[in-house]
């Protein structure tokens, strides 16, 4: 009875870690079964010359025979090796365990998945304190809010200078700069009329906001 020695396949051997040795030795063997490579009615060689080209331990082996005997790929014979019995079961025992495969692997990239969900969950709440703590400084350090009003063509500033409004003495807020038609004059000083659509930008206290309504509307 003719006897294989198996060489390694460089495609086995670059097979996903994610599997077992064991399975991979196995899912190699199949394939040579259905590539005609290894025949039916050949006596593989024994566990500690496979173990050998392999590079793995007997054990190993025993357990790469038994996973193809439950398929009925293999007959393990008594310390001689196993013989090939069927490759229509090597190609079933394939499509079987490529199936598993790429449900093991659907699995780890779903674990990978949740793990930078958590991780990006952990970074935005990181941030979202840096934030916060950055925002109280800036209270803390600036106790004035910053307002913005919209001057309506309704307005009865329209065509007044701030000047001419008093608006610091009866507000009590500070025009920091004016947004006119996509461009921000900054410190716009007492002299520039104001004009439909500006939009002022202030700082002052919370309740200046009712007192620039009055003044403006």
């Amino acid at each position: 009875m003719e006897t294989a020695r198996l060489q390694p396949n460089r495609s086995m051997q670059r097979k996903r870690e994610n599997s077992a040795v064991y399975e991979r030795i196995a899912l190699d063997v199949a394939k040579r079964i259905v590539r005609g490579e290894i025949a039916e009615g050949v006596r593989l060689s024994g566990r500690t010359l496979l173990s050998g080209e392999y590079g793995v331990s007997p054990e190993t082996i025993r357990r790469s025979f038994a996973l193809l005997e439950e398929m009925e790929v293999v007959q393990v014979m008594q310390n001689s090796g196993a013989l090939v019995k069927s490759s229509q079961k090597a190609k079933t025992f394939i499509e079987k365990y490529e199936k598993q495969d790429e449900s093991k692997l659907l699995m780890h990239r779903m674990r990978q998945i949740l793990e930078e969900h958590a991780a990006l969950d952990h970074e935005l709440l990181s941030i979202a304190k840096q934030l916060f703590s950055v925002n109280t400084r800036f209270h803390e350090a600036n106790p004035f809010p910053i307002f913005e009003y919209t001057i309506s063509e309704q307005s009865k500033a329209v065509g007044k200078t701030l000047g001419e409004l008093n608006f610091w003495q009866e507000t009590e807020a500070t025009v920091v700069a004016i947004r006119r038609d996509g461009a921000i004059t900054l410190s716009p000083g007492p002299y520039l009329p104001l004009r439909a659509n500006d939009v002022l930008m202030m700082v002052g206290p919370q309740h200046a906001t009712l007192n620039i309504q009055s003044l403006l509307d």
